[in-house]
């Protein structure tokens, strides 16, 4: 749990071993509830919930996004929340605390982004969140280089519960192939395209289909403003066929197969109220 850009994602993907969860510089690139698993032999499994950044919404899509995060409190066994080395405590920090304090669960207070401060700075800064709320833990990392990560692990297989085995070994996430296949795509227009851009863009893998060698997927990039859709395309169709090359050598990577990826762009204005779409998304 965090504000949107802390680096939830980034860190996801690192407990788990593999990338399960698209990642940018831009906020709010998660949507919805991703989960991530983690099996160790003879220790333990790890089922990890990236929730959606809390912030501020401006829109429907973005109050389902924070009531996604909030509803997820109630539902786990330990809370990591998330604050950034390089930023003060924030409202968006504050009412985050609020909420855990209220769930009552067992929670740590992780300060990411410690490779980006002087090694001095950090004490103060523990000695500060300590005085917040009684957390079980407080531990400083980097999700980036991995600084603590391993700590972290050994902490969490220390305070949680024993249980039952939800998943197979080789599992690492419950997320369908064609929701990872359109969030690859919306990972690379939000790298590819201006800043306003990604909040208001959306994915939908139209078809998925198995061939002998290859996978075809067919896929429409959704935004909100003709305009958008001319950034999208780029002068000739160049940006397209960007997005479109990155998206497909990274579905090749993670399918051990050959990939033709076809992309489509249309508008459909204010997609982000609209509930029946966003549930289609898998926002809801």
């Amino acid at each position: 749990m965090g504000k949107t850009n802390v680096g939830k994602s980034t860190l996801l993907n690192r407990l788990v071993g593999h990338k399960v969860a698209i990642t940018a510089k831009k906020p709010q690139t998660t949507r919805s509830r991703i989960l991530g698993v983690r099996t160790f032999e003879d220790r333990g499994q790890i089922i990890f919930l990236d929730t959606p950044g809390v912030h501020r919404p401006e829109s429907t899509m973005g109050r389902i996004m924070v009531n996604i995060a909030y509803s997820t409190l109630m539902e786990v066994d330990l809370i990591l929340m998330m604050v950034e080395a390089t930023r003060e405590f924030s409202p968006e920090d504050e009412a985050l605390l609020n909420r855990v304090k209220e769930a009552g669960t067992t929670s740590f207070l992780l300060i990411n982004k410690v490779d980006a401060v002087k090694r001095e700075q950090v004490l103060p800064l523990i000695d500060f969140y300590s005085k917040l709320h009684s957390f079980a833990e407080i531990i400083p990392l980097s999700a980036l280089t991995g600084d603590n990560v391993d700590l972290l692990i050994e902490k969490i297989l220390e305070y949680l519960p024993e249980g039952p085995k939800y998943f197979p070994d080789d599992e690492i996430t419950d997320q369908p192939e064609r929701q990872i296949m359109a969030e690859i795509i919306r990972e690379k227009v939000i790298m590819l395209t201006r800043q306003e851009l990604p909040y208001q863009t959306a994915v939908s893998v139209d078809m998925f289909k198995e061939e002998e060698g290859l996978i075809h997927i067919e896929a429409t990039i959704y935004v909100e403003r003709e305009s958008q859709k001319g950034i999208v395309i780029g002068k000739r169709g160049e940006m397209l066929k960007k997005i479109g090359t990155l998206a497909r050598e990274e579905m090749e990577f993670l399918l051990g197969t050959k990939v033709y990826l076809g992309l489509w762009v249309k508008v459909k204005p204010r997609w982000r109220e609209d509930l029946r779409f966003l549930k289609n998304l898998g926002i809801n």
